[in-house]
C-alpha cells in the first residue's frame, strides 16, 4: 500500500491508513501521512464504472471548477494529482486508484435528524447546480448512456414484459396498468431537454443526504461528494430524486402503501433550500417542472424496479422474494399521491421563488 501511495504526490511518507466510511462500490481508505496531512484513497470500481478514465476527466473538470468560485477550500473536493502530473493511477494489474484531500472538521450523515437537515441538503444541491450554471455540460462525458432518458427506460420495461421471467407479469398486473398508463408522459423531460426547451446542466444524479458534508460545528452544508456519477442532464433530475427518497414518509420497500405518502412539508422545505442554493440560475421554465421532476424520477425509478423484476432480479440487490415489485408498488404509491397533490405542489414551488 505504501508503495502505491508513493504514487500520488502526497505531503510527507504515509504513516498509516485503514479501510474508511460505509461506501459499497468503490475501495476507500483514509491515509495519514507523517507531516500530519491526510488523504482519502479510493480505487474505483471498474465492474460499475466501466470508462475509469472519462470518469476521472468529469471529475477534475467540475471539481476544479467549482474551487475557482470558492475562496473556502472545504467547499469541493480536491484531487491530488499523481508523481506524473495525472488525475488517476494505473497499478500492474490495471486497476485505478485516485487521490483526494480529507476535508477536515466535517460530518457525513447517512439519514436527516430534523427537517432542518433535508432542507441543508436541498441547499446544498441546489449550490451545486448555481455554481456549475456556466460549467459547458455538453464537455462532460455520460457516464452511465441513458440513465434518466424515461423514454428508454419505458423501452426497457417492454421488453421485460416480453421476458416474462416465471410468468411473472400476471402478479403484477396492476401495476403495469398503472406505469403503461403514463408512458405518454415519458417525454415530459428528455424531449424539451433534446429541443433545447430545458438547459443542459451538470447533474449529480446522486443526490442522497449522505453525499454532502456537513460542518461539524455548525452543521451546515459545505460541498457535494460522490462525483462518480456526474454526467449531462437535467436540474430537474436532480432534484426529482430528492423529492421521490427524501420527502416520502416510508422505506422504499415498505409493504404497507398506507404508510406511503409525499410529505407535503418535506417537500417544501427541500424546495426552498433547493431554489436558495440555486441562486436564481435556474430557467422559468425549470422551476415550474420541478414537480414534473419529482413525479418522472419517481415514476422511473419504479418502472426500472419493475422491469428488474419482470427480468427475474438481475440488476437490483433484492433481500428476499418480490423485493423489487415492493418497490415498485411504493414508488406508484408517491406518484399517485403527487399527482392528487399537483396543485399543491405547483403553489409550494412559487411560493419557495424568493
Amino acid at each position: 500500500m505504501n508503495e502505491l501511495i508513493s504514487q500520488f504526490a502526497v505531503k510527507g511518507a504515509p504513516a498509516q491508513y485503514s479501510r474508511y466510511g460505509c461506501g459499497h462500490i468503490n475501495e476507500t481508505y483514509m491515509v495519514t501521512c507523517d507531516s500530519g496531512f491526510v488523504y482519502i484513497l479510493q480505487k474505483i470500481n471498474k465492474s460499475i464504472f466501466t470508462k475509469p478514465e472519462e470518469l476521472m476527466e468529469n471529475i477534475a473538470a467540475t471539481t476544479a471548477f467549482l474551487a475557482e468560485r470558492s475562496d473556502d477550500p472545504r467547499a469541493s473536493m480536491h484531487l491530488v494529482l499523481t508523481t506524473d502530473g495525472k488525475t488517476f493511477y494505473k497499478d500492474a494489474e490495471g486497476e485505478y486508484w485516485r487521490m483526494y484531500d480529507f476535508v477536515p472538521s466535517t460530518v457525513c450523515m447517512q439519514k436527516a435528524e430534523t427537517p432542518k437537515d433535508f432542507y441543508f441538503s436541498g441547499l446544498a444541491f441546489g449550490r451545486f447546480q448555481g455554481q456549475l450554471a456556466d460549467f459547458p455540460a455538453q464537455t462532460l462525458h455520460e457516464a452511465i448512456v441513458d440513465f434518466h432518458n424515461t423514454r428508454v427506460r419505458f423501452a426497457q420495461l417492454h421488453a421485460a414484459i416480453e421476458k416474462n421471467y416465471e410468468n411473472r407479469a400476471e402478479l403484477c398486473k396492476v401495476e403495469l396498468e398503472f406505469a403503461l398508463a403514463r408512458e405518454c408522459e415519458a417525454g415530459a423531460i428528455v424531449d424539451k431537454l433534446a429541443n433545447g426547451e430545458l438547459p443542459l446542466r451538470v447533474t449529480h444524479n446522486d443526490t442522497k443526504l449522505n453525499n454532502v458534508l456537513f460542518d461539524y460545528d455548525t452543521r451546515t452544508p459545505l460541498c457535494v461528494i460522490d462525483l462518480d456519477t456526474i454526467m449531462p442532464g437535467s436540474s430537474l433530475y436532480d432534484y426529482g430524486d430528492s423529492i421521490r427518497f427524501g420527502a416520502s414518509t416510508a422505506a422504499e420497500d415498505e409493504k404497507d402503501l398506507d404508510k406511503v405518502w409525499c410529505d407535503m412539508e418535506l417537500f417544501r422545505t427541500y424546495t426552498e433550500g433547493f431554489l436558495e442554493g440555486c441562486n436564481g440560475s435556474l430557467t422559468d421554465l425549470e422551476v415550474e417542472m420541478l414537480p414534473m421532476g419529482a413525479k418522472m424520477m419517481t415514476l422511473e425509478c419504479g418502472i426500472r424496479f419493475l422491469a428488474d423484476y419482470l427480468n427475474g432480479d438481475t440488476y437490483f440487490r433484492t433481500h428476499y422474494e418480490g423485493q423489487n415489485l415492493d418497490r415498485a408498488r411504493t414508488q406508484f404509491k408517491l406518484v399517485a399521491d403527487m399527482e392528487s397533490k399537483w396543485e399543491m405542489m405547483h403553489t409550494i414551488v412559487k411560493e419557495s421563488v424568493k
